[in-house]
C-alpha cells in the first residue's frame, strides 16, 4: 500500500494532476466560508440549525440540500447554492435526450454533440441559479435574517442574486478544470469534498455526547457500547456499499467466426457486464427530494388550519415516521426502474451486438436478444433497488433508535455514503489506470 502511494508521486504527470485537484478543492472550501453581505450570519445559522434539529419543514430541506449539493443553506455564503443547479440542468438534458429527437441526434454525434449539449447545460444552469437565488434571498428577507440597513434594497438583491449565481458558476468552472487538467470527475469530487467536510462536526458531536458510565444516561448521550455499534455498522455498510456498487451480472457473448484467406478470426467468448445498481445514487436523490415536499406542505396546512388529519400526516411524514419510510422505499423502487428504463437501451445494445458480429448463445440476434436483456435487467434492478432502500433507511432507523441527529447518522448510509463510495472507487480506478499504464504496481494488484 505505502509503496503504491509512493509510486503515485514518482510519476510527474499523475503527481501534477493530484496536486492540481487538491488545490482547486482547497479553493472550494475557502470560498465556502465567504459570506454574502447584508446577512446576519449568526442568527440565521442558529435558527436554521434549530429547524434542522427538529427535522421538520425547512430543516429537512436544508439538511438534504447540504448533503448532496456541495453547498449549505445554513451558511449564506457565495457557494450557498452549491453545484445543485448544474446537476439539475445536466439531469434535465439527459432525460430530454431520450424524448427530444434533436437532442438525441446531438448525443449520437460523438464529442461534438456532447460539447453542444454541455453548452446548453451551462446556459440552463445560469437560469436555474437566478431562479433559486431569488427564492432564497426572498426567504432570508422574509425571515428577518437580513440587516435592516440592507433589507429591501435593490443593491442587496443584486449583490445577493448575482453573488449566489456567480458562486455556482465558479464551482462549475472548478469542476471542469479538474476534468481537463486534474484527476477527472470534478463535479463529483466537489460534492464528495462537501460531504467529507461534515465528518469532523459529526465526530465532535459523538465525542461531546459520549457517556463513559457504561450506559447512555440521558437522551442523546451515547455509551461506549453504542459507539462500538456505530463503528461496526459503519464498516459493514461501507463494505456492503462497495460490494453492491461493483456487483455485475455478466452475460456471455460469443463472437462469430470470420474467414479471411487462410485465417479464421473471431470466435472468442466474452462477457457483457450489467451493473446490479445501474441507477447509482440517482433513485435516492429523486426519492429524498420528493419526500421533502409532503412534509413541508402538511406542516404548513397543520399550522394554518390546526386540523387533526394534517397534524397526523405532518408527524407521519417526518424522517422516523412509518408512512414516510414506506413511501420512501416505494419511491426508491419506482425511480430505480425509471432511471434504468431511461438509461438502459436493450434494443440499441442488441443491434450493436448484431452489427459487430456477436450474439448471446442460444438467442437469435435482434428482438429475442433485446427482450432477454430487458428481462435480466429488470430482475437485477429489483435487487439493486432493495439494496438502495436498505441504504436509504439506515440513517433514519439509527437516528430513531439511538436518539442522535440525522446529520450524524447520515454517514451510516443514504445519499452521502453512496456518493463518497462511488466517487472514491472511481478515483482509485483512475489512479490505478495511470499506474498500470506506466508499468507500476496499482492498488488493485494481487501481487
Amino acid at each position: 500500500m505505502f509503496s503504491t502511494i509512493l509510486n503515485i508521486f514518482r510519476i510527474p504527470e499523475l503527481r501534477r494532476k493530484l496536486l492540481f485537484t487538491l488545490g482547486l478543492l482547497m479553493i472550494y472550501r475557502l470560498g465556502f466560508h465567504v459570506p454574502l453581505p447584508g446577512i446576519d450570519q449568526s442568527s440565521m445559522a442558529e435558527a436554521l440549525k434549530k429547524q434542522a434539529g427538529d427535522q421538520g419543514g425547512f430543516g429537512q430541506l436544508a439538511a438534504a440540500f447540504a448533503l448532496f449539493t456541495g453547498g449549505d443553506l445554513q451558511q449564506s455564503t457565495v457557494f450557498g447554492l452549491g453545484i445543485m443547479p448544474y446537476i439539475s440542468a445536466a439531469i434535465i438534458f439527459q432525460l430530454l435526450a431520450t424524448v427530444v429527437p434533436a437532442l438525441e441526434k446531438l448525443q449520437r454525434e460523438g464529442d461534438t454533440g456532447r460539447k453542444k449539449i454541455q453548452e446548453y447545460t451551462r446556459y440552463s444552469t445560469v437560469g436555474l441559479c437566478l431562479i433559486q437565488a431569488v427564492f432564497w434571498i426572498n426567504y432570508m428577507q422574509a425571515r428577518g435574517y437580513v440587516y435592516a440597513d440592507f433589507a429591501g434594497g435593490l443593491q442587496f438583491w443584486l449583490i445577493g442574486v448575482f453573488g449566489l449565481t456567480c458562486g455556482t458558476i465558479f464551482l462549475m468552472w472548478l469542476g471542469e478544470q479538474i476534468d481537463e487538467y486534474g484527476i477527472g470527475n470534478g463535479i463529483s469530487l466537489i460534492i464528495m469534498a462537501g460531504i467529507i467536510a461534515r465528518i469532523p462536526n459529526a465526530v465532535m458531536y459523538v465525542a461531546e455526547n459520549t457517556s463513559f458510565g457504561g450506559s447512555a444516561g440521558t437522551a442523546g448521550s451515547l455509551s461506549p457500547i453504542s459507539i462500538a455499534v456505530l463503528i461496526v455498522a459503519f464498516i459493514c455498510v461501507v463494505a456492503g456499499t462497495i460490494l453492491i456498487t461493483q456487483a455485475q451480472r455478466r452475460i456471455p457473448i460469443q463472437q462469430a467466426k470470420h474467414t479471411r484467406g487462410r485465417r479464421v478470426l473471431g470466435g472468442q467468448r466474452q462477457y457483457l457486464p450489467l451493473r446490479v445498481n445501474h441507477g447509482g445514487v440517482m433513485p435516492i436523490i429523486f426519492a429524498s427530494s420528493l419526500m421533502i415536499f409532503p412534509g413541508v406542505i402538511f406542516g404548513y396546512l397543520a399550522d394554518a388550519t390546526n386540523w387533526a388529519f394534517f397534524r397526523f400526516m405532518r408527524d407521519s411524514l417526518q424522517h422516523d415516521g412509518y408512512i414516510y419510510v414506506l413511501c420512501y422505499i416505494a419511491l426508491v423502487y419506482f425511480f430505480a426502474y425509471f432511471w434504468t428504463a431511461v438509461q438502459f437501451q436493450p434494443k440499441e445494445m442488441a443491434n450493436n451486438l448484431r452489427d459487430y458480429g456477436s450474439f448471446i448463445p442460444g438467442l437469435r440476434p435482434g428482438k429475442r436478444t433485446a427482450d432477454y436483456l430487458e428481462r435480466v435487467m429488470g430482475r437485477i434492478t429489483y435487487v439493486g433497488a432493495a439494496f438502495l432502500s436498505i441504504i436509504a433507511i439506515i440513517p433514519t432507523l439509527v437516528a430513531s433508535w439511538m436518539q442522535i441527529p440525522y446529520t450524524v447518522s447520515s454517514f451510516l448510509g443514504g445519499t452521502g455514503l453512496l456518493i463518497v463510495v462511488s466517487v472514491a472507487l472511481d478515483m482509485v480506478q483512475r489512479i490505478e489506470a495511470n499506474l498500470v499504464m506506466r508499468n507500476y504496481k496499482g492498488f488493485l494488484s494481487s501481487d
